[in-house]
């Protein structure tokens, strides 16, 4: 009788251990599941590195959730958005987001920490591969005190290893698979093994990333592999003066007699730059002149419609932005931008003052969390001086009155959906992606303003039309609320 206890109590423990295994096992799974969300149905990410499997103190989440930040107004959703289009909207709103996210990289957006201790030696940064290109990790090895025998272990997700030049007798097991195995009795034959460890990635991708896991008895490090096509400088040869480094944009609406005036003004300091025009007047008439690109389209197409047409024609390496309705001045010398921009390359934008006003601001922005979007401010304020430019300082936007980078300007572009009042949207749609300054001396005068009716019509839009940007911006830039 006390055997038949026995044996029911150890019965009872299996039975109970196997009942805690089963729920850990799903409960993991299930996180593995929420932890990949962002990815679409459709995408298969088997071969890719899996959550569950990285050891927690050394790995971050996959997608970083970040926590819903605060609206004191302007909550998109519940004002702009109209409530019988909500569902739909925010459903469509966050696959495009997801979609956003695999696009930019945020899948290997991941939390590496090195461990404190380890023998492990391996490639902390900087090891990059072209893709489904055989090619050398470079510097692993193992330092560590005599043991009978040595083993090492590799995986990867998305790509096969192996060692090159393998000797009968040499233990290796898993050549070009996503496993491998490497045992010796010498340290020094090991670690001339993994001197001859090579990646390939098996799944063409011209920007990505995979984890190596590297590990010996109780260490495992994880080190960040990048998959990169290199991509061909496009390089604009700056010439010999300011004709062949700047081209001179504007946009015209309706103000004829103001551009006409500015074009003059340009003329008495720059008689031979390139100055373009995009006009979508609703009665366009002719602008002549020397060197002077004069594009005509379509009726009220709007603010943004015209600045993407002018930058595309842009062929110099610099452009500067003025509107229809300012004066260049005595001391407007385009030379001092590009002084500026040639003195620091990594610069996107500079911006000058129109008649003292320099419209300097920061973007606050909270990514929030991937359900709501996140919230932006608008505050006058920089993010400190340019260090060895004085009377330059970081920001996030500035004035009309700048100089860009061409290059630069292009990939973030101008969203015509945005027709009449828009200048922040430009800068929101390059935050992070454009290096913008302001500053002090960089003067252009301003004329003094126009009573067309016809203009005032359209420079003033109904709150309509200021329901559908913010609805818009509410959907484009994923955000849960924006205050100017």
């Amino acid at each position: 009788m006390h055997l038949y206890f026995q044996i029911l109590i150890v019965l009872c423990l299996i039975t109970a251990s196997l009942l805690a295994l089963f729920y850990i096992n799903n409960g993991l799974e299930k996180k593995d599941s929420s932890d990949i969300r962002s990815l679409p149905s459709h995408i298969k990410c088997d071969s890719g590195p899996r959550i569950i499997d990285f050891p927690k103190p050394l790995i971050g989440p996959l997608f970083n959730d970040n926590p819903s930040c605060a609206c004191r107004n302007n909550n998109l959703l519940n004002q702009f958005v109209p409530e019988n289009e909500s569902q739909d909207l925010q459903k469509r709103r966050l696959e495009e987001y997801k979609q956003h996210q695999i696009r930019t990289g945020k899948q290997n957006d991941v939390l590496l920490i090195a461990p404190s201790n380890t023998p492990l030696q391996y490639p902390i940064r900087g090891f990059r591969v072209l893709p489904m290109n055989k090619t050398l990790i470079p510097g692993l090895a193992v330092q560590t005190p005599n043991r009978d025998v040595y083993q090492v272990s590799l995986r990867v997700g998305k790509g096969v290893l192996s060692v090159m030049d393998v000797q009968e007798g040499q233990d290796v097991d898993g050549q070009n698979e996503g496993n491998l195995t490497i045992s010796s009795t010498s340290l020094e034959k090991l670690n001339d093994l993994l001197s001859r460890v090579t990646y390939t990635s098996t799944i063409y991708h011209i920007k990505t990333e995979d984890l190596a896991y590297f590990s010996f008895e109780n260490h495992e490090v994880i080190f960040p592999i990048k998959i990169r096509r290199p991509s061909v400088p496009v390089l604009y040869d700056p010439g010999k003066d300011i004709n062949s480094q700047v081209t001179v944009l504007v946009k015209a609406f309706l103000r004829y007699k103001e551009l006409r005036v500015l074009i003059e003004s340009i003329r008495v300091n720059y008689p031979n730059i390139k100055i373009i025009i995009a006009d979508d007047s609703l009665n366009p008439e002719k602008i002549d002149g020397d060197n002077i690109e004069h594009y005509i389209m379509p009726p009220a197409q709007g603010w943004f419609a015209g600045r993407n047409l002018a930058v595309s024609q842009v062929t110099t390496k610099y452009f500067l932005w003025v509107d229809d309705d300012f004066v260049f001045l005595n001391e407007t010398r385009i030379e001092s931008f590009v002084k500026i921009m040639e003195a620091v390359p990594e610069l996107d934008v500079v911006g000058g003052e129109v008649d003292g006003n320099r419209f300097a601001f920061k973007l606050l922005y909270q990514e929030g969390n991937s359900d709501e979007g996140g919230c932006i401010t608008r505050v006058r304020a920089t993010h400190g001086p340019v260090p060895g430019l004085d009377g330059c300082f970081f920001v996030d936007g500035v004035v009309n009155y700048f100089m860009g980078r061409t290059d630069a300007v292009r990939r973030v572009g101008f969203d015509p959906f945005l027709k009449r009042v828009a200048h922040t949207e430009f800068f929101i749609d390059g935050l992070g992606g454009l290096l913008v300054v302001t500053c002090q001396g960089l003067r252009i005068g301003h004329q003094k303003r126009a009573s067309t009716g016809n203009y005032k019509h359209f420079r003033h839009p109904p709150k309509a039309d200021s329901h559908r940007k913010l609805m818009h911006h509410y959907f484009k830039n994923y955000l849960k609320c924006i205050s100017y």
